[in-house]
């Protein structure tokens, strides 16, 4: 692959790296590292089911990533069910370093701006606790539906997904969020093994123009941070362009925010694909209360619509049938979009609010609780991956390797394991939920959706 490098990239790399130049080149004929992260909301390398995954996969521990492993390329954990349980987040080990960095506190209300596919999205999400807040902002609408999709996978119940771009946020939120991780949009030197596409689209004039849209894009963040807070900005790129130039353009045009350090990791010196991470803290003084006044104002807390506190209402029913044992939701409201029931997280102090999604597409408003059929509840995919087997009546469990496990994810209908309870239950990988069916005279009609059954 090295042959196949753009000339005026080998010649850049040469000018930055001199003598270091030469393995940084010779690495893009190395094979690639692939790497998994464990979801701690699910279990933990302390499981017993992890024990048994090790050798299955291959697992090394990332350093700079405590619930990061490296496997093995043949181990093809995308295909295990505990995939599509939430266990685990595939993601590019050198992309787990920035989130860990950023070091997101519990209880904290952070901002992912450009958060699409959810690889750091999932990551802050499972470290903020319930009692913190994540908005994940994606601007593309089909990558942020592919978000939300892994925030729900993941069982985020902490997580909101929108739609919009920087500016729109940054006139929404003043000053408003603890953290800000920016996954800046790069040139993307360091997908070129990934991705040989990325090298066709690669030129300076490319990396100018990045290097400008990402400048635009971190006064956006500077205005939403809360005095204190801290911006993490990162990119998979080499340049110094996108990356140290960029920050000490950011720290002329925005004198209120401090370096506190900067991380690079190289594909020719550790397992990754490489990554540039820079840490900034808003040292300010007390936050705009013109501005913040006027958030404030927008989210101000409403009384649930009738349609909205019945809807509510259904659905305790249904949980106090199906899920006597559910675990209390973040503190936060109902919305009802049409038949679809979510819980919006508030966040620690309640700051946040349905109101402030007025006007801004949010492909995932929170927890989806339910679709809201005529006279009965349908309970959603995202609640079942969102709860313990202990929440649940009952559940239909299965050995990883049963027929059943493998035709429930393929869409098919499956019988029921004895003493299964009649009526919605969770279909599970050992103890792990990976959706819903309803059981009804000894069959488990399959309610996966269709969209992620196996082919």
């Amino acid at each position: 692959m090295r042959n196949l490098l753009p000339p005026a990239f080998v010649g850049r790399v040469t000018d930055m790296l001199g003598p270091e130049a030469e393995p940084f080149l010779a690495s893009y004929d190395a094979p690639r590292s692939f790497g998994l992260r464990l979801n701690p909301a699910k279990w933990s390398a302390e499981a017993p089911e992890f024990a048994e995954l090790m050798p299955l996969f291959g697992l090394e521990p990332i350093p700079w990533c405590p619930t990061g492993y490296y496997y093995a390329e043949e181990a093809r954990p995308g295909k295990h069910p505990y995939h599509a349980a939430g266990l685990y987040y595939l993601q590019e080990p050198s992309a787990m370093s920035s989130a860990e960095l950023l070091a997101p506190q519990p209880g904290e209300t952070v901002l992912d701006l450009a958060a699409a596919p959810g690889g750091k999205a999932t990551q802050i999400a499972a470290k903020l606790g319930p009692d913190g807040l994540l908005i994940a902002n994606e601007i593309h609408p089909a990558r942020a539906q592919i978000l939300s999709e892994n925030l729900e996978r993941m069982g985020a119940a902490n997580a909101v997904a929108v739609n919009a771009p920087p500016d729109k946020l940054a006139e929404r939120f003043p000053a408003f969020f603890d953290r800000i991780m920016l996954d800046a949009p790069c040139s993307g030197e360091g997908m070129f093994r990934k991705d040989p596409d990325a090298m066709k689209e690669w030129s300076p004039a490319h990396v100018e123009m990045c290097a400008a849209r990402q400048l635009d894009i971190v006064r956006h963040a500077a205005a939403m941070l809360k005095p204190g807070g801290v911006l993490g900005y990162s990119t998979c790129t080499f340049n110094r362009e996108e990356n140290e130039e960029l920050i000490q353009a950011v720290l002329r045009e925005c004198p209120a925010l401090e370096l506190e350090r900067t991380e690079r990791i190289w594909p020719h010196l550790t397992r990754g694909e490489g990554h540039f991470v820079a840490v900034l803290r808003h040292a300010g003084g007390s936050e705009n209360t013109d501005e913040n006044a006027r958030t404030r104002k927008a989210g101000r807390v409403k009384p649930p619509s009738r349609q909205t506190a019945e809807a509510m209402a259904q659905f305790q029913a249904f949980a106090a049938e199906y899920l006597p044992a559910m675990p209390e939701l973040p503190a936060g409201e109902p919305i009802l979009f049409g038949e679809q029931l979510y819980w919006l997280p508030h966040g620690r102090g309640g700051r946040f609010h349905a109101g402030l999604l007025e006007g801004l597409k949010a492909p995932r408003p929170g927890l989806h609780l339910a679709t809201m059929k005529k006279n009965r509840v349908e309970p959603a995919h995202a609640l079942a991956l969102a709860m313990p087997l202990s929440a649940f009546r009952g559940a239909a469990r299965f050995a990883l390797s049963s027929p059943e496990l493998d035709a429930y994810l393929r869409g098919h209908a499956v019988q029921a394991p004895e003493g299964v309870p009649s009526g919605w239950v969770p279909v599970c990988a050992g103890r792990f939920p990976l959706g819903w069916a309803k059981l009804s005279e000894g069959q488990l009609k399959n309610h996966l959706p269709k969209g992620l059954r196996k082919l």
